[in-house]
């Protein structure tokens, strides 16, 4: 679930994930008080909703208060997005990426471990429970690139990598959580990608 299915009439969705491995070290760097960083990866979660809004976040694995799940590090709404044959593309100031369906279908993208979407801010910390989405993915490849200052890339390899948590070897100077700090941690490889297509009730 994100925030975008909040108060919205049903609504044919294609959703766009992809996840790409970075320094653990970084991201307990940045992470706020009370979480704790479960793998080193930041994943992008890119929706179209009803062939005309784009809707897009940024986040991370963690476990909080007995809970395993992503905490978000960024809600970008309203980009602009275009299609080339097998390939879209989500732009705005800050971001650009693009999945090209591959044509090999995956099963159910559905993770064990995971229990929802955290998402905090000045005023508020809440808890969303995960979306369930029970029709198969389809593969992609995917490249991207933060256009913020000292701004993160990647492309894919065309193969889906796991991502193994990392013990504490460094301490970096803590961060403020946001994005232009998660977007300058390098892109070690992206690990995957897929995109499925749902109704959302």
């Amino acid at each position: 679930m994100t925030t975008f299915q909040q108060n919205h009439p049903p609504a044919h969705i294609e959703q766009f994930v992809m996840a790409y491995g970075v320094e653990q070290d970084r991201l307990r760097a940045i992470l706020p008080e009370g979480f704790m960083s479960l793998r080193p990866v930041i994943r992008i979660n890119a929706e179209i909703a009803e062939g005309k809004r784009a809707y897009l976040e940024v986040n991370t694995a963690v476990s909080s208060a007995g809970r395993k799940g992503w905490l978000n590090i960024a809600v970008l709404d309203g980009l602009s997005f275009d299609k080339d044959g097998s390939t879209t593309t989500f732009r705005n100031d800050q971001l650009e990426i693009s999945f090209t369906r591959i044509g090999i279908q995956g099963g159910c993208p559905a993770e064990k471990d995971n229990d929802g979407c955290f998402y905090i801010g000045r005023d508020e910390k809440r808890f969303v429970p995960a979306e369930k989405v029970d029709v198969p993915k389809e593969f992609c490849d995917c490249r991207f690139r933060f256009l913020t200052y000292k701004g993160t890339s990647g492309e894919s390899v065309g193969e889906t990598l796991p991502a193994i948590p990392e013990l504490a070897v460094k301490a970096y100077p803590r961060e403020y959580f946001d994005l232009d700090n998660a977007a300058k941690i390098p892109c070690r490889q992206v690990l995957g990608a897929y995109v499925v297509e749902f109704t959302r009730e």
